[in-house]
């Protein structure tokens, strides 16, 4: 899952799909070739295979953490496109205002409005770097969660190697313990609260506070 809360990329690629999709259905649609079949050799004792990202997008706690950043993402987006849209009109304001103020009041407000647009491009910096920590850290609590699901897995298949299917081009699928682990998933959890990290909170360097009695810098003695 990865994830970017910029409205104007976000709309960008849905104009993109859906000026592709209209042009696409004005065209008759090609029958994708079958995959020829394959026959596998017997499976290799001791050898297992998983997929880490099968299992997490497959389980219904993987389904439930992609909805929830979608919403996260969407209330970003609705936060960074109203600003966004006030600079872009304060803009265009003083665009059309240009020859009927002075030089010098054009400048303070063209300095102001410079002033808000890059405050805004570190508030988006800032959100974007927001929605990456929050995937990261729900996709570390699936983590956590598979992790004994895994061993327990490994050890009832009676497996001597792990490998992760990526890793490799083929493999019988007698041998993947992927669908084994999903179930334990689903059994022992289906989803978990949380909200977007506030990484603003997380940096703000706490107030020093002075405690009764505690002994102050000593006062240099005038001359």
């Amino acid at each position: 899952m990865t994830f970017k809360p910029l409205a104007v990329a976000a709309c960008a690629v849905a104009v993109a799909l859906a000026a592709g999709q209209s042009a696409l259905a004005q065209q008759p649609a090609a029958a994708a070739p079958a995959a020829p079949a394959l026959n596998h050799g017997p499976a290799v004792p001791g050898l297992c295979i998983i997929s880490m990202e099968a299992a997490v997008a497959g389980s219904t706690v993987g389904k439930y953490v992609d909805t929830r950043m979608q919403q996260i993402v969407a209330q970003v987006n609705a936060e960074l496109t109203g600003e966004r849209t006030a600079i872009e009109n304060e803009a265009k304001t003083l665009d059309t205002q240009r020859a009927t103020l002075d030089q010098n009041t054009l400048e303070q407000r063209a300095a102001a409005l410079q002033v808000r647009a890059n405050a805004f491009d570190r508030k988006t910096q800032q959100r974007n770097r927001e929605v990456q920590a929050t995937e990261q850290k729900a996709l570390g609590r699936i983590g956590s969660e598979l992790e004994p699901l895994i061993r327990t897995a490994y050890q009832q298949r009676s497996c001597s190697v792990l490998l992760q299917r990526n890793a490799i081009l083929l493999g019988n699928p007698a041998m993947d313990i992927t669908p084994t682990v999903v179930t334990a998933l689903n059994a022992k959890i289906t989803q978990f609260a949380f909200e977007r990290e506030r990484l603003d909170q997380q940096t703000a360097a706490p107030a020093i506070q002075q405690t009764p009695g505690a002994a102050r810098p000593a006062t240099p003695a005038r001359r």
